[in-house]
């Protein structure tokens, strides 16, 4: 276990002086323990016990899945079923019809889910049947969101998707959804002014802290004015640093305005196709030379948005996203607007858009929005501002009464057609209720159209009738994993003491710590005070570095998460914050008052990378590019979601949602014109 150490410098090995035994929730969803079908069935009731609700001041149900903590993201309960049918101890053929049939069945409740829903109910009116089914207890996918009540003070943060990335980039079926759903950015944006300078106004710096493992001391080093953390820490910093004398000449020749062209002799095009074939750590080390110690500052380029740090990621990447040693080599502009027909964007091969809108829960707002446009009856609340505090009522997300309905704890297990797909008119969709091993309880529902709107990987699983071409592109990605976990803290006054609101901490457990964003959205107010509430979100990537492909580290790092136990997060969540602002007068027993960890073992879509894939996947629009193959019509059954369009980003969500919804009018309209 790793120690702690508090203001006074004396160690702590102990669980105890971590807070560990305090009474906080932190355990509501049976920390990490496979949940059974009654188990399931009751906590889905549960949330349905109140109506809906726009009041701010009005405590959430029991079981109210936004306020449940523990483990979260993707949960016990969520997957086992999946697992059991990848593994091949699940019989699909077992199930029971539930007799009902739908004009439409889509499989997966985020946001590329909620939004084909949107599509479809847009172009052919309510009269109309729509299942939606979710594998988790809660809608929105990775737009998830995490609330908190700490000392009467609601506390509202992004369990996932952290924000609605560069909107004027932004097509014109993803621009749609935002103003179907009344989102107004520029008033969010107005609303929010004042508030975006708290952390300026304060003097709250990013820093950097070396652990003891790594540079035999503790030590957290923070620049005496803000400065940009991918562009390098300031002089003043590198000065202060356990860094040897060598490492600091490097950095500072490293960071110096004035760059020499370490690939003279090359033309541009010579010098760019070199940087996509080449890692942003072998630039540092074997180019630039750069001393391995300076490295440390740079070994986490990338995993923010790849979730794979600089041994996975192109130096060609760094360049275009603003990292240091590329000034010198005279390589041109980004023009803007490239790639602008592709869904989605992609960090590393366009110009970086520093316009970027945050939600306090991300992008769970428009999940909401979504679903309290699809079934009106669920919350009361119809504008942005009303959900900041408005309930969700889940037990009316299910009603037969409705055009719309949303099946949560509910895993799919086989998509196929009645009959051949060139002929069949119905698809049966089978899932499991239960969502544990024994795949007790499976049904199955009929559907004139299915939109497959979950994972790629596992569509090949669900699908078996689906050609061999297209299984093996669906296969291809490998979705990121990383952990989004959230500490609330009853104040944050540490922070304010050490002046610091982000701390990157490399060789620790977690690598990025920060303060929440401090915006607020109708009656969810941010602090204005470090005397006040606040959420701390502690990032961890789960890259495995030393590994042969991209791929290969995600597929390592997801076993790897899957794991690790809650206590276990729990443990280094309190130490890491312990070790770091102990020194600001920090008790992570007495500070703590609640723990989110959100586990997203199937994260980040795959987003091709030039040291691993063709660089024609990454730097054209080629259409032999695996999520093209993958994303092709089949019978009745369409392929939505964002790994259809390789990116990540919320609006690649929308736009395939709506790419999938146009088939399947297609379909409907001239049936005669077979896609088998």
């Amino acid at each position: 276990m790793n120690t702690t150490r508090p203001a006074n410098g004396s160690p702590i090995a102990d669980d105890r002086a971590l807070g560990m035994d305090r009474a906080i929730t932190r355990r509501d969803f049976v920390n990490g323990a496979a949940v059974g079908i009654a188990a399931l069935a009751t906590a889905t009731a549960g949330a349905a016990a109140p109506s809906a609700s726009t009041t701010g001041g009005k405590a959430p149900p029991t079981n109210y899945p936004p306020a449940r903590m523990g483990m979260r993201g993707s949960h016990p309960g969520a997957f086992e079923a999946a697992h059991a049918l990848r593994d091949g101890s699940l019989d699909p053929a077992t199930a029971v019809d539930v007799g009902e049939t739908y004009d439409l069945v889509i499989v997966g409740g985020g946001l590329s889910g909620l939004a084909a829903a949107h599509f479809f109910i847009k172009s052919v009116g309510r009269d109309v049947r729509v299942l939606i089914l979710e594998n988790h207890d809660d809608f929105g996918g990775h737009a998830r969101r995490n609330e908190f009540r700490v000392d009467g003070r609601l506390l509202v943060t992004n369990g996932g998707v952290l924000e609605i990335e560069s909107p004027d980039r932004y097509n014109r079926w993803a621009r749609s959804v935002l103003d179907d759903l009344g989102v107004d950015l520029h008033r969010y944006e107005q609303a929010n002014s004042a508030n975006y300078k708290l952390y300026d106004t304060l003097g709250l710096r990013s820093g950097h802290f070396f652990d003891r493992e790594t540079w035999r001391r503790d030590q957290l080093i923070v620049p005496p004015a803000a400065s940009d953390m991918r562009g390098g820490p300031s002089p003043d910093a590198i000065a202060r640093s356990p860094l040897s004398a060598r490492a600091k000449a490097d950095m500072l020749r490293l960071l110096a305005p004035d760059q020499p062209d370490y690939l003279a002799g090359r033309s541009i095009a010579e010098k760019k196709a070199l940087l996509a074939k080449t890692s942003y750590r072998d630039y540092l080390l074997k180019i630039v030379k750069i001393d391995p110690q300076a490295f440390w500052y740079f070994q986490g380029a990338g995993q923010g948005t790849f979730c794979v740090g600089a041994d996975a990621y192109p130096a060609l990447f760094g360049w275009v996203q603003g990292y240091p040693g590329f000034s010198g080599l005279q390589l041109g502009p980004i023009p803007d607007g490239l790639f602008e027909s592709l869904p989605g964007g992609h960090h590393g091969r366009q110009k970086e858009s520093g316009s970027s809108v945050h939600f306090p829960d991300g992008s769970a707002t428009l999940a909401r929005l979504l679903v309290g446009s699809l079934v009106p009856g669920a919350t009361k609340a119809r504008t942005q501002e009303d959900l900041g505090t408005g309930l969700i009522d889940y037990g009316a997300l299910d009603r037969p009464d409705q055009p719309v309905r949303i099946r949560l704890s509910s895993t799919v297990l086989n998509v196929r057609h009645e009959g051949s797909p060139a002929a069949a008119t119905e698809c049966i969709v089978t899932y499991a209720r239960s969502n544990d091993a024994e795949a007790k309880g499976l049904q199955r529902v009929r559907a004139r159209n299915v939109i497959m709107a979950c994972w790629n990987m596992f569509i090949p699983y669900l699908v078996p009738e689906l050609p061999s071409l297209q299984r093996e592109a669906l296969a291809y990605g490998v979705k990121g994993p990383l952990v989004y976990t959230n500490v609330a803290l009853r104040n944050w006054r540490a922070f304010q003491k050490l002046g610091i609101q982000r701390v990157s901490s490399q060789t620790m457990f977690f690598q990025d710590v920060s303060l929440a964003e401090c915006v607020g959205i109708g009656e969810v107010v941010p602090p204005t005070s470090p005397d006040e509430p606040i959420v701390v979100a502690m990032n961890k990537y789960m890259a495995a570095p030393g590994l042969p492909t991209k791929r290969d580290q995600h597929r390592a790092g997801r076993a790897e998460l899957l794991a690790i136990s809650f206590e276990e997060f729990e443990r280094q969540a309190r130490s890491q914050l312990a070790r770091i602002l102990g020194p600001g007068g920090f008790d992570p027993g007495r500070d703590i008052a609640g723990i989110t960890v959100n586990r997203w073992p199937h994260g980040y879509a795959y987003t091709y990378n030039s040291l691993y894939d063709p660089v024609e996947w990454v730097f054209s629009e080629a259409p032999d590019r695996p999520c093209v193959v993958a994303r092709q019509p089949f019978g009745l059954i369409s392929i939505a979601n964002s790994d259809a369009a390789a990116s990540p980003h919320t609006d690649a969500a929308f736009e395939e949602a709506h790419r999938a919804v146009g088939e399947v009018i297609a379909q409907r309209t001239f049936p005669f014109a077979r896609r088998a």
